[in-house]
C-alpha cells in the first residue's frame, strides 16, 4: 500500500494531466485551398417542374444542385450555396489556373451561355488560395468542363 504523502502526489500529477488536457485548445481545420465536388444529373422521366439534382454539406456550407425539369429531362442546373441561387456573372471571378487543372478543368474553359446550364455531369470547384473565395459551377460538356456560374464566398 503506497504512503499517504506517495498518494497525494499520484492524484496531484492525475489532476494537472486532466487539466492540461481539457485546457489544450481544440485545433480548428482550416477548409482546403482548393477543392472539387461532382454531381450526376437527375434520373430521365422525373416529374416537370425544379427537382433537386445533388447535396454536399459539411462545417464549412452547403452546396445544392437543382435543375428545371420538363418533359422528364433536366433542362437548366442551378447552384445553390447556404440556400442562395448563384445565377453568376458571364465571366468569373478570378480562379487559380493550378486549382482548375487540378481538378481536370481544362483551360481556357468553354462558357455555356447564360441561363442554360447542362451537362452529363457537374462539378463545383471552390478556390480559396487567392484573396477571396470562389465557387465555380461547371457542366461537362464531352470531356470538358464548360462554365456555368460562379460566386465569391
Amino acid at each position: 500500500m503506497p504512503s499517504p504523502r506517495l498518494s497525494a502526489v499520484l492524484a496531484a500529477a492525475a489532476v494537472a494531466g486532466v487539466a492540461a488536457i481539457a485546457a489544450a485548445p481544440a485545433q480548428a481545420k482550416e477548409p482546403p485551398a482548393c477543392a472539387a465536388v461532382s454531381f450526376r444529373t437527375i434520373a430521365p422521366g422525373g416529374p416537370d417542374g425544379q427537382q433537386d439534382a445533388g447535396l454536399y454539406k459539411s462545417r464549412f456550407g452547403k452546396i445544392e444542385i437543382k435543375t428545371d425539369v420538363k418533359g422528364g429531362q433536366g433542362t437548366n442546373y442551378v447552384m445553390v450555396l447556404n440556400g442562395k441561387t448563384i445565377e453568376g456573372p458571364a465571366n468569373p471571378p478570378k480562379l487559380s489556373e493550378s486549382c482548375l487543372k487540378s481538378k481536370h478543368v481544362k483551360l481556357p474553359f468553354a462558357k455555356q451561355p447564360a441561363g442554360s446550364c447542362t451537362g452529363s455531369r457537374f462539378r463545383v470547384v471552390i478556390d480559396r488560395s487567392g484573396g477571396k473565395a470562389v465557387a465555380a459551377f461547371f457542366g461537362l460538356q464531352g470531356e470538358d468542363w464548360a462554365y456555368c456560374s460562379a460566386t465569391t464566398l
